[in-house]
């Protein structure tokens, strides 16, 4: 049977061929916890008086999202996770400021081409970037996991996106998934698989395969991949990292659901206007916007390559008057690479706020709430109502270049109109 690298990923992991549709039980390589689960999943686990976990070589901790705490209750939860950490023997505990779950795991090579990963984080899908199988799981069935090493999940169907061409100057893989959605929409890959194909993945560095993979979840996707090639080898190979690449290639012939096809050099700097991912116009067609709030991180554009093309945008110009712009980097490795670029320093003199490593204002918990009737343009993934904690805002997404024009002019912009 030839397969999908879904379908292969999975039948590794449960011991016999897996096909779509099918209903398979699974022993994960790696469990993820970030800093927002700590509390239930305790709780879940001293309901059953499960004392130590059987596998806490397979757990990995992340405090991404309250970070640093920003009230007693969320302190109090650290400490708790802190605590369960030292007592399980958990040794991979990545504390307040080392960053995002997703970006550290790609920059330690915690994952390895073709394994299965989950997280108590739906943007998961981002280790697809990696050629592993990340997915998402509620602290409930996280709990699970962590008492019984296994769980059942359901095989998908894969969707094959056929990347051609090449993209254009202050364009970006955020550009390509906003494209996508517009076309597709936010309910195309229900519980399915994507995979990325074309030649145009040849010239897509990690950092813009990581992007690729994490906003599939806006597609509704189960799980994302870009298949293991030169790329990803080079990645592993700069860690000091031995990996099998076969594990995360599919089979030639594989089946899949249907398959769609774009062209790179057709993709325009976009925009998500509210309150949905796939309301998505040309940053052109967004008539001047006001803004009052500009942010640049997240786990889907907070990488040293997104601010870097900030940076470049906003290099001798600053942040309008009335507008504040946040700066996150997702990890701290890339907060001192950006440091030694001198990249931190352009920011800053151009009048951005630069914060701690982790989530920060992407989901409207920490850093960066917004006030009643703001608007702002984010390069996180999302644009829900309230999404960034007022339900009375507006969130426009947009890709960092385009983030970075906008807080220079004050309102939404094509970046290509500032060059």
């Amino acid at each position: 049977m030839r397969q999908t690298l879904a379908e292969k990923i999975l039948s590794r992991a449960s011991g016999a061929p897996a096909r779509p549709g099918q209903f398979i039980e699974a022993a994960p390589d790696w469990t993820f916890l970030i800093d927002t689960s700590v509390r239930v999943i305790l709780g879940h686990l001293a309901k059953i008086g499960l004392d130590k976990l059987p596998y806490p070589e397979r757990v990995a901790v992340f405090y991404d999202h309250y970070a640093p705490a920003d009230n007693v209750a969320n302190a109090t939860d650290h400490r708790n996770g802190r605590d369960f950490a030292r007592h399980q023997g958990i040794t991979r505990f990545y504390d307040v400021g080392t960053g995002i779950s997703h970006q550290v795991v790609a920059e330690k090579g915690l994952v390895q081409p073709g394994q299965l990963a989950f997280n108590t984080d739906s943007h998961t899908t981002t280790l697809g970037g990696l050629s592993c199988f990340g997915t998402g799981l509620g602290a409930a069935e996280m709990a699970y996991v962590w008492a019984t090493g296994r769980i059942w999940l359901r095989v998908p169907q894969t969707i094959r996106v056929v990347l051609k061409g090449q993209l254009r100057p202050l364009v970006d893989c955020k550009d390509v998934m906003l494209t996508l959605l517009g076309k597709l929409s936010s309910r195309a890959a229900i519980y399915r698989a994507v995979e990325f194909h074309g030649d145009a993945i040849q010239h897509l560095p990690m950092a813009s395969r990581l992007t690729l993979c994490n906003m599939t979840t806006e597609m509704g996707a189960k799980v994302a991949f870009v298949p293991f090639d030169n790329v990803t080898q080079e990645h592993y190979r700069n860690l000091g990292i031995d990996v099998d690449g076969s594990l995360g290639q599919p089979d030639d012939g594989a089946t899949y659901e249907k398959t769609v096809e774009l062209d790179l050099g057709e993709v325009v700097p976009s925009v998500a206007c509210p309150h949905t991912v796939d309301n998505v116009r040309p940053a052109q067609d967004v008539k001047a916007v006001p803004i009052h709030q500009a942010f640049l991180g997240t786990c889907t554009n907070g990488r040293l390559e997104d601010l870097r093309a900030a940076a470049k945008v906003m290099k001798g110009r600053t942040v309008a008057a009335g507008v504040r712009m946040i700066v996150t980097p997702a990890s701290r490795d890339v907060f001192n690479a950006a440091m030694k670029e001198g990249i931190i320093a352009d920011l800053s003199d151009s009048g951005c706020v630069i914060t701690t490593p982790g989530c920060g204002a992407c989901c409207g918990v920490h850093m960066g709430l917004l006030g009643d009737s703001e608007v702002c343009i984010s390069s996180g993934s999302r644009n829900f109502l309230g999404r960034m904690g007022n339900p009375t805002s507006s969130v426009y997404v947009a890709s960092p270049a385009t983030v970075a024009a906008s807080a220079v002019v004050g309102h939404v912009i094509d970046p290509r109109m500032l060059v």
